[in-house]
């Protein structure tokens, strides 16, 4: 975990560890994030796999799939 003396605020979402984190985090390889409160930054694999689904059928409508 880090111990920055002036934490960025937001929430994240530690993919290692399964764990919501906030002001103390770990690597930030690890993150997702940064999210505006802990209840969504528990959301923070649905909200990814929305993401990559919608991205993925634009990139279909794109390709004319």
């Amino acid at each position: 975990m880090s111990s920055d003396p002036n934490p960025d605020q937001g929430w994240y979402f530690n993919t290692k560890t399964n764990q919501v984190e906030h002001l103390e985090r770990g690597r930030s390889v690890d993150l997702l994030g940064p999210y505006p409160d802990e209840a969504t930054a528990r959301r923070a694999l649905d909200i990814a796999k929305e993401r990559t689904r919608q991205a993925d059928a634009e990139d279909a409508k794109w390709n004319g799939d």
